[in-house]
């Protein structure tokens, strides 16, 4: 493995679900990602903190090829999901999507019904025979998403008619609806209130034991309460990578300490 330093000991152990190895990313001639390793581990949350600007969603969103919408971009090094490398070739961006779920920063639900905002993904990627079928992996979904007893009686009523916090946990509910094996999120509370956040976050904890979860953030708080792992990055570089505990009370790079202790970002 590269740099080893940077990759604490005592969770090599786990499944690793993604692995990077020197990932770069560009927009044209603007190298905005050097050298990334990193190791996401199975039902675990790992969380990418670090200034504004710093890299950390733009490399997030290689991690289901979410980039390659943007014009100019280009992702060079090596990223496996489960040993198979997603930007071969051969890979279908979109079947890439469906096991690589995504959660925005801000809640972003279809103008449908709660019900159609779920059945969406499940629908195009033809993952249910019947209605019964689809029905089931809804009320499931809702359910995962801790939605399921508040919309139960309306699920026919417009996904945006909900509260910031009930939609943010629908475009989850729609994320896990194709059984995703990894779940990504981008800042997915800092359009929220402290009651939702509070509620996405235990939701985040229940989460991991059926997927990998990597959350971008800019809470440092946020990060200590749901993640086992914290990758930190600064211009560009990630800096260091650990359990988050470690990070935290004990980091290793001077850089890392600087942004925790609030003398830079």
């Amino acid at each position: 493995m590269n740099d080893m330093t940077r990759v604490d000991p005592r969770t090599e152990v786990a499944d690793v679900k993604i692995s990077a190895r020197k990932a770069q990313v560009y927009y044209g001639d603007n190298h905005a990602i050097r050298d990334v390793d990193v190791d996401i581990n199975a039902r675990m949350v790992t969380a990418f903190i670090g200034p504004s600007g710093c890299g950390k969603s733009t490399f997030l969103r290689s991690l289901n090829r979410m980039n390659d919408t943007i014009p100019g971009c280009r992702v060079e090094g090596t990223i496996l999901l489960d040993g198979e490398n997603i930007y071969d070739r051969r890979v279908d961006p979109v079947q890439l999507r469906a096991k690589v779920g995504m959660v925005f920063q801000k809640p972003n639900p279809f103008p449908k019904s709660i019900y159609d905002n779920v059945a969406y993904g499940p629908r195009i990627h033809g993952l249910t025979r019947t209605k019964a079928e689809l029905d089931e992996v809804v009320e499931t979904s809702l359910r995962r998403a801790a939605l399921w007893a508040e919309v139960k009686d309306r699920l026919h009523a417009p996904g945006t008619g909900l509260s910031g916090g009930q939609q943010q946990r629908l475009c989850i509910a729609r994320a896990v609806a194709t059984s995703p094996e990894v779940l990504l999120m981008d800042e997915p509370c800092s359009a929220l209130d402290p009651i939702a956040t509070a509620q996405v976050e235990e939701l985040i904890d229940e989460l991991r034991a059926q997927f990998s979860v990597v959350i971008v953030t800019h809470s440092m708080q946020q990060a200590a309460r749901v993640s086992q792992r914290t990758a930190f990055f600064h211009l560009g570089n990630l800096v260091e990578f650990g359990a988050t505990d470690q990070i935290f009370t004990n980091p290793g790079d001077p850089r890392t300490e600087s942004y925790i202790t609030g003398r830079i970002g």
